[in-house]
């Protein structure tokens, strides 16, 4: 690995406009070649648009300011420029075709070639080889659907790497895995970068990540550079400093004080199974039994696989699964919910681990969005109340200081975590007895966080109860009143928030031992 002064980048003087929108002004960062360089910041404050110039998404002609890379200024018009360079982006959002196998997906637009024809001999072998290197140990004709997003990840990278990758660009690379997908992808990461001299440049918000990993540290805020920070075993990150440089200010608590006033019981669900869709005989909720009550916020952990958001999924109007069966108790009173409008209409209301995809509507607006599960209180003889509409977007755009010029603002024009605010207030706005929030801050700066949990506590609050599935244990421990653990579809423990920590959850995580039936709504 070469030394700290021996540069592989600088972008000197950065600025980029979209109309009279400044997203970048004036920034620089210098990146010294086989170190980690994480570039951090909230959502909008400009990461990703400097990447995507940086790798020729933006190309040349676009943008002010000059990019020197091994010494000599490129002026990349598209991606396939800076990849000749030896430049790679991987973007949060995989760039994979789900139904080609690994072996197309690696060689998809990069096919081996004698004379003619595509010399599938050939990369097979090549890749074996790469893959070898990930540390991916699959069949090369598994299709790419068939893989877990941690190891459709490594297929990414080993694809960068038969483009003979020299400085690899990762936009939120962990931000869809658990914490042993992520910690393996991060050794792997350095693992390339001690053997090979690999240049890493990381956008993430997981402050804990950036701290282990990251070799320097730029912030960005507003579109300009606040502050770079050298990172080693004596001066290790400052992760308060961090967040004071990232939101502009300190965040002395990263979640907010808050006292529950917990209710009677407003849900209870017992000895819930439900098959795996495509494998019948699997059952992936192994009678999954749990409570919550009204004003309570009422975590649920478990590693990828556990069977969190199948479980939810499926109680929800059964969007997931076959042959379900067991008891849901909805205000002392048994109810069903064949329908997802059926569960709505009752109650209950479930904001997607996946925004973009499920929870939003990205060419439409901010009010459009808010008021699409409402139409029942929207709509009289099937015509929507427009200046009622109206109303609501505007009170929760108020109320959740969602960024936005106006309720007419296209969604998808917003960060990620103004979206998720706005996938917030279409369901608040059904006035839930109970909300099941999945992943709900998941891709979201830590400033917004903070915000996604004032507005989960306010609705706690208001006398609704929470369930709040999350990855992230610290979230769980700083948010929720009482956290069940799950593990390969059974209920291991039952824990309060403030008598428990993340070993001890992570032990029931991986536990096989289900919790007793008088522990489990205790």
């Amino acid at each position: 690995m070469a030394g700290k002064n021996d540069v592989i980048l600088e972008m000197r003087h950065i600025t980029k406009r979209f109309g009279p929108v400044t997203a970048l002004d004036d920034v620089n960062i210098r990146v010294n070649r086989g170190e980690i360089f994480s570039v951090c910041g909230e959502n909008g404050a400009g990461k990703s648009t400097l990447m995507n110039v940086l790798s020729g998404v933006y190309g040349y002609g676009t943008y002010e300011g000059d990019i020197v890379y091994n010494g000599e200024v490129c002026k990349f018009r598209s991606v396939r420029d800076s990849e000749q360079k030896g430049i790679v982006i991987i973007h949060q959002e995989l760039a994979l075709q789900p139904y080609l196998s690994v072996l197309d997906n690696l060689f998809l637009g990069d096919e081996r070639k004698k004379g003619l024809a595509i010399d599938t001999a050939t990369e097979r072998v090549e890749a074996k080889k790469v893959l070898e290197q990930v540390g991916l140990d699959v069949d090369v004709d598994t299709l790419i659907s068939n893989l877990g997003v941690g190891k459709q990840q490594l297929v990414e990278i080993a694809k960068a790497l038969l483009k003979n990758v020299k400085l690899l660009i990762l936009d939120e690379p962990t931000a869809a895995l658990n914490d042993e997908d992520s910690e393996r992808l991060l050794k792997m990461i350095d693992h390339l970068r001690r053997t090979q001299g690999l240049t890493a440049i990381i956008i993430s918000h997981k402050l804990n990540e950036i701290a282990e990993s990251a070799d320097e540290v730029q912030v960005i805020r507003d579109g300009k550079t606040i502050s770079h920070i050298s990172v080693d075993a004596e001066h290790p990150l400052d992760q308060n400093i961090l967040i004071r440089d990232m939101v502009g200010r300190p965040l002395t608590n990263r979640y907010p004080e808050h006292t529950s006033h917990i209710g009677g019981e407003v849900l209870r669900v017992e000895d819930w199974k439900v098959h795996h869709p495509l494998d019948t005989h699997r059952l992936v909720a192994k009678g999954v039994s749990f409570n919550v009550r009204a004003g309570e916020i009422v975590g649920l952990a478990g590693l990828i696989g556990a069977g969190r958001t199948e479980t939810a999924m499926s109680i929800f109007g059964h969007q997931y699964g076959v042959e379900s069966s067991g008891k849901i108790v909805l205000d002392g009173k048994p109810v069903t919910f064949p329908t997802v409008s059926s569960a709505v209409e009752q109650g209950v209301a479930y904001a997607t681990e996946d925004r973009k995809v499920y929870g939003l509507n990205l060419l439409q607006n901010i009010r459009e969005n808010t008021s699409m599960a409402n139409f029942r209180h929207l709509a009289h003889m099937g015509v929507i109340d427009r200046v009622k509409e109206r109303k609501i977007a505007q009170k929760y755009l108020h109320e959740f200081k969602t960024k936005a010029p106006s309720i007419e603002t296209p969604t998808g024009n917003l960060s990620g975590g103004n979206q998720q605010k706005v996938v917030l207030a279409k369901w608040v706005s059904t006035d839930p007895k109970v909300l099941i929030l999945d992943e709900p801050t998941r891709g979201i700066d830590v400033g917004a966080k903070y915000e996604i949990y004032e507005i989960i506590d306010q609705l706690a609050d208001s006398g609704s109860g929470v369930l709040m599935i999350s990855s992230e244990l610290p979230e769980l421990l700083g948010v929720c009143d009482r956290i069940y653990t799950m593990s390969n579809g059974i209920i291991t423990a039952c824990k309060k928030a403030d008598q428990t920590n993340q070993e001890e959850l992570m032990r029931y995580m991986t536990s096989s031992v289900p919790i007793s039936k008088e522990d489990v709504f205790a």
